[in-house]
């Protein structure tokens, strides 16, 4: 074997490393490939099939300050993302307190979460709201591309839930509106707790 076909060897078993304890994840929690855990599927958020990467999506985020917010520094974390617009009315705060008592509750799993705000409009963005949930991501982005790539239910709207991304990149669950906390909580825990594996390695890579 040559020294190029073993480089490209390496980097194909260093990958399957990698992705395996993700993948196997999917398959124990999801039951994907026709098996389903024992008392079948239990999750609270709608799964969203098939999972829509963000790479290649189009997507672009604004920052605040100004210049694009890239998701790829938040790789290796899951990310709960609410959309809605900069007035943030009733429902607007209760997703954004939602996002916050989830990852508060997941103790010292916290660093492994991600919550962002994605703005939908060009309505100013109080500082009351932004010290209310200090650590949060906001960035502004365009409301047709976040309709094109965020699923809603028949007659919903893009802003009703709460999505999550996986460490991936891939958006793959939608929560419903005026979610459940308790049982939105077990469906991160679980989720955390199928894919500690693989946090870890890359935690431990140079």
């Amino acid at each position: 074997m040559t020294q190029a076909k073993r480089s490209t060897l390496k980097l194909w078993l260093i990958l399957l490393v990698c992705l395996a304890p993700v993948l196997a994840s999917y398959i124990a929690y999801y039951g994907l490939f026709g098996w389903r855990p024992l008392g079948g599927q239990t999750n609270y958020g709608t799964l969203i099939e098939p999972q829509r990467p963000l790479q290649g999506s189009g997507l672009q985020w604004e920052k605040l300050g100004g210049g694009e917010l890239d998701w790829r520094h938040w790789q290796g974390k899951w990310i709960m993302v609410a959309i809605d617009s900069g007035e943030c009315l009733e429902a607007c705060a209760e997703k954004l307190y939602a996002m916050r008592q989830i990852r508060l509750t997941t103790n010292q799993e916290q660093e492994r979460i991600e919550r962002l705000w994605l703005v939908n409009d060009a309505k100013p963005i109080s500082t009351e709201i932004l010290r209310a949930y200090d650590g949060m991501h906001v960035a502004r982005a365009q409301a047709s591309q976040l309709a094109t790539f965020f699923p809603v239910d028949a007659g919903g709207q893009v802003s009703d839930g709460i999505y999550l991304i996986d460490p991936l990149g891939n958006l793959m669950m939608r929560f419903p509106k005026q979610a459940n906390l308790n049982r939105m909580k077990k469906d991160v825990n679980k989720l955390l707790k199928v894919t500690s594996g693989w946090h870890n390695l890359k935690s431990e890579r140079p």
